[in-house]
């Protein structure tokens, strides 16, 4: 099965915050299951709530007759979460379709699937880079999920992965738990080892030591937004990483779909960056009442970014400059 797919008149997703102990799916009917589902990361990675937010606009046009309730809909959508670029654009180029439910079905049957088709593109590209910089047999150090759960399938830095591995080109990989909700422990892991790839655990701060021992080649993650110069907005723990690597003199790779880049916004400081607020950090830790600061994200400067790879091309420099 998909990670999300439109079945029978609902969007069917596999629960991400039960992973790795349990693969169930759920089957949501309403916008407001959806949305909250988005919000508690039920559903999560950059091009999967692109799909998902694609999907929603569907739900609505199916669960409401008047104008102004799809309208509410489509926004309360939109602004689920903030700091990815694909979820409000999926969104919008979906809504354009109202009030036809058939349309609106179709289009976003089809963001579904060019999520599908850019995973393969990605694969291939990123792993001929990988390959090119790193020579044979690399190990690899990934952050967060960037899978098939955080697509449709395959995914975007772990499609590469997938992709070095079927060529037998791969080394290994250390996967950094990715604090405060553990996606790469949970999810990256398990994905992993579905895939029968050798793999490593690593808490988030040991990845710079590990690359200034030498026991990571390159980095390689994903992306919630490119922004035009270049600046990668991902997961919290990335900046560091990104440091840690050029530190290192070893390469720093994001792969997202052309569906994440984003022309509209110049630089990383433009963008609304998620705070998830303190009991995800302190909740069980800490003494009650302690307050947290918690970003979902951050940004990697372009300077810092050995290269983007999409589906399409692979960059360096501004996102809409000339293809490596």
């Amino acid at each position: 099965m998909y990670t999300i797919d439109w079945i029978d008149g609902a969007v069917v997703l596999v629960d991400q915050t039960r992973l790795p102990a349990e693969e169930v799916y759920l089957r949501l009917e309403t916008v407001d299951a959806l949305v909250e589902a988005i919000q508690r990361l039920r559903v999560r990675g950059a091009p999967a709530i692109g799909v998902a937010g694609a999907l929603g606009v569907a739900l609505a046009a199916k669960q409401f007759e008047r104008a102004e309730e799809r309208a509410q809909a489509v926004q309360t959508l939109a602004l689920a979460r903030p700091t990815a670029v694909n979820l409000a654009r999926g969104v919008h180029r979906v809504a354009a379709l109202l009030p036809s439910f058939d349309a609106v079905l179709a289009e976003a049957l089809r963001v579904r699937d060019e999520e599908i088709a850019s995973s393969k593109g990605m694969a291939r590209l990123g792993a001929d880079l990988v390959e090119r910089l790193c020579g044979p047999n690399p190990t690899l150090l990934t952050h967060c999920n960037t899978g098939g759960l955080a697509t449709v399938v395959d995914g975007t830095a772990l499609a590469v992965v997938f992709e070095l591995h079927r060529r037998g080109a791969l080394g290994g990989v250390v996967a950094s738990e990715t604090r405060p909700l553990l996606q790469g422990a949970r999810l990256t892991t398990w994905e992993l080892r579905n895939r029968g790839i050798p793999h490593r655990l690593a808490v988030d701060s040991a990845g710079p030591f590990l690359m200034a021992r030498g026991q990571v080649d390159a980095v390689i993650l994903g992306a919630d937004r490119i922004c035009a110069n270049g600046d990668v907005v991902n997961k919290i723990g990335s900046y560091a990483h990104a440091l840690g690597a050029r530190a290192a003199g070893i390469p720093f790779i994001c792969v997202a779909p052309e569906s994440t880049v984003d022309l509209g916004t110049a630089s990383g400081a433009d963008v609304e960056i998620e705070d998830r607020g303190s009991e995800e950090v302190a909740g069980t830790t800490a003494p009650a009442g302690t307050e947290a600061i918690n970003p979902a994200f951050d940004v990697t400067p372009a300077e810092l970014v050995t290269a983007v790879v999409t589906d399409k091309r692979t960059f360096s420099g501004r996102a809409d400059g000339p293809s490596l």
